[in-house]
């Protein structure tokens, strides 16, 4: 039992220490959203190509710039554009709530591995699930809001503008996604050893 508890102990430890870490770079970085304009460029010495993050835009000489409504003062929405505004304040709030969370399941993960409580290992898991979903959630509506914000821009410049310009996701989703997947393995693993756990403290009493 003791090789076997600590193997769990080391598996979670690890898997939720990438996911923590994959998750805050996923966020701190600026490489969601990706616009190659070379293209469209040819000889120009000015480059259009851009990168983007939750938080700013900068273009690939290193300058950023913070999101600004892309919409002018805001008056006059129409529907699409207001709700462009709505998912971007969503992941916005979604994803580093979700760090918050995964930050303290794994305290409450520490000490439910050390203590071998079953309540703690069960709350544990609930919570690492929770945060899973709400990460989940902030990627799908990010995602989301990235096809509307390009169809939007269909409809205000014209399909033929955009159609020599590249659009792709970038190494920050990927990373945001794997965060979920280990975050989604670390919450099974907690519930699984509470399950496990509960059955051999029923073994004990019945005995």
């Amino acid at each position: 039992m003791r090789l076997t508890w600590s193997a769990l102990a080391g598996f979670v430890a690890v898997f939720g220490v990438v996911s923590f870490v994959c998750l805050v770079l996923a966020i701190g970085t600026d490489f969601w959203y990706i616009i190659d304009t070379s293209k469209t460029e040819h000889n120009s010495s000015v480059s259009l190509s851009s990168h983007s993050g939750l938080w700013r835009t900068c273009n690939f000489h290193n300058q950023c710039w913070p999101f600004m409504n892309p919409f002018g003062d805001g008056k006059n929405l129409t529907d699409s554009q207001r709700q462009i505004l709505n998912m971007h304040g969503a992941f916005i709030v979604l994803l580093p709530l979700s760090v918050i969370v995964l930050f303290i399941s794994g305290m409450l993960g520490f000490i439910s591995m050390l203590a071998r409580a079953y309540l703690l290992l069960l709350m544990t898991g609930v919570l690492l699930l929770f945060g899973a979903l709400i990460s989940l959630a902030g990627i799908c509506v990010y995602m989301a809001y990235s096809a509307a914000a390009f169809r939007e821009a269909v409809c205000i410049t014209g399909h033929k503008t955009l159609e020599d310009i590249n659009i792709s996701f970038g190494w920050s989703l990927v990373l945001a996604s794997l965060s979920f997947i280990m975050e989604l393995c670390t919450a099974v693993t907690f519930l699984l050893a509470a399950s496990r756990l509960g059955q051999l403290r029923g073994r004990e009493q019945d005995i």
